[in-house]
């Protein structure tokens, strides 16, 4: 299995180093960023399964920034929340991220974390691209079938009418 590749983006270089070191020994390969700018430039010009950023780093804005350039990646990577500072469930899923971490995280559930976050964005990734695959004949059969039922409505109505008349006929007789 190819090592997954991850983006950690904060401007405290003991958690980027401390992070790196866990990740790597537990199998990623990660790439680092002290900024934001750094980790736009890095989002860019590389391919990441994964991005984990800081929310506050040279601004107050600068997570959102990270995580906004990660979204709109063509290679649609997952993106965490890294933060000291947790962010209500409100806030932290309007940045766009899929999910927060809270730090410092023991090593275990902070992997955990990953590993789950990480499956849980390519059965997503999957199914978005099933669904783009899918063949557009369904809607056209969809609109077959509602026009045979209207076409069904419209005879069924018609033949009472023509009941009614062929015994208005009998009566007559």
């Amino acid at each position: 299995m190819p090592k997954r590749r991850v983006l950690l983006v904060d401007d405290e270089v003991t958690v980027l180093l401390t992070m790196k070191a866990v990740l790597e020994i537990s199998g990623f390969d990660v790439d680092t960023a002290a900024s934001a700018r750094e980790g736009k430039s890095k989002i860019k010009s590389g391919e990441y399964q994964m991005i984990m950023t800081d929310m506050r780093m040279e601004s107050d804005a600068a997570g959102r920034e990270v995580i906004q350039a990660a979204r709109v990646a063509p290679y649609h990577p997952a993106v965490a929340l890294l933060t000291a500072y947790p962010l209500s469930d409100e806030d932290w899923a309007d940045t766009g991220a899929d999910k927060m971490l809270v730090k410092p995280m023991q090593t275990a559930q902070l992997i955990r974390s990953i590993e789950k976050l990480l499956a849980s964005h390519a059965a997503k990734l999957s199914r978005l691209s099933t669904a783009a695959a899918a063949p557009p004949a369904a809607p056209a059969k969809a609109a077959a079938k509602k026009t045979s039922v209207k076409q069904a409505s419209a005879k069924k109505a018609a033949a009472p009418a023509k009941k009614s008349s062929a015994q208005k006929t009998a009566k007559k007789k």
